[in-house]
């Protein structure tokens, strides 16, 4: 099953694959409801015959070979510390994802179908389950469904981080990279991902003000522009954002920022873990003069430049 991404910039909304994890206790099965970005889904396809990896977590099933591409496998009810039945193991499926440009599958019990959600409906995750049977911290965010059932977003971007595929160095600044003067707008709902922005930025010589999701970015960008008026582009030299943000996407932000005659000069860099055409393609025509995918430091710092000393022009 390949998965295809339908939606228009500026639309602030999202299309999720809608999967469920269940989850076995006391002789009792729960279902559990869950959704990734489609436009981090490559494919869905059924269990493949994996070869195991000694050494490795217990939540990694094995590898196998997708079309000459090697790809590990992670269980995510083991990762989320969930029992679940044995009966669901034929019925089975794996996620191929690709993020922060590495490709990993996760297996899942069954895969139900794409929802189409507006960013505005999602609040973000500050809480532990408590069945206890995810801990809060594997969950970026939750939305309402029908029936009263929540579905929960989760950060999958953490088992990269687990396994030691995602460790960004962002301490060699690039020579004439450390002379820059003024303000950043970072924005980021995760917080790790806008401390490592937040201090690479800051090596370059930027003065850094951070917000949460898009509509939060809106009301910072309000408060400087009661500080510095029609000036504000002297003193904003770069807004850096995420994509994937509760309330409001990084798209439908830009979007709203190069609308307005009194920030549309001031460029945008994409800063995400997705990293599909599409997306690079989407964030262009929202107005972005760059698109990056999380986090590979020194095209970080080159683009950054390039693109900040192109606006001083």
């Amino acid at each position: 099953m390949h998965v295809e991404n339908s939606l228009k910039v500026g639309s602030n909304e999202m299309e999720l694959v809608d999967f469920r994890i269940l989850k076995e206790e006391d002789g009792e099965i729960y279902e559990g409801i869950y959704g990734i970005n489609v436009s981090k889904v490559r494919e869905i396809i059924k269990m493949p015959r994996l070869t195991e990896l000694p050494g490795t977590p217990e939540y990694i099933e094995g590898i196998f070979d997708l079309r000459s591409v090697v790809i590990p496998v992670v269980n995510l009810a083991k990762w989320m510390g969930i029992t679940a039945p044995e009966s669901v193991e034929a019925n089975s499926r794996v996620i191929i994802t690709e993020f922060n440009n590495v490709l990993i599958g996760f297996v899942v019990h069954e895969a139900k179908r794409i929802r189409r959600i507006n960013w505005a409906d999602i609040e973000p995750a500050s809480f532990t389950s408590g069945s206890g049977s995810v801990d809060g911290s594997k969950i970026t965010g939750v939305t309402k469904i029908e029936g009263d059932n929540v579905l929960l977003i989760l950060d999958l971007e953490s088992v990269i981080q687990e396994l030691g595929l995602y460790e960004p160095d962002i301490d060699h600044v690039p020579e004439d990279m450390d002379d820059f003067s003024g303000l950043a707008l970072v924005l980021d709902d995760s917080a790790t991902a806008r401390k490592i922005v937040k201090e690479a930025v800051q090596k370059m010589g930027f003065n850094v003000i951070e917000a949460g999701d898009g509509q939060e970015g809106l009301d910072k960008l309000d408060d400087l522009y009661k500080m510095y008026g029609d000036d504000i582009g002297k003193e904003l030299k770069i807004i850096i954002s995420d994509v994937e943000m509760p309330k409001m996407d990084g798209f439908h932000f830009a979007a709203n920022v190069k609308e307005d005659g009194r920030f549309n000069n001031i460029p945008i860099v994409f800063n995400s873990s997705i990293s599909d055409h599409f997306s690079e393609s989407r964030g262009k025509e929202a107005g972005a003069e760059a698109y990056l995918v999380k986090f590979e430091a020194s095209l970080f710092y080159d683009e950054v430049a390039r693109v900040v000393r192109a606006h001083m022009k």
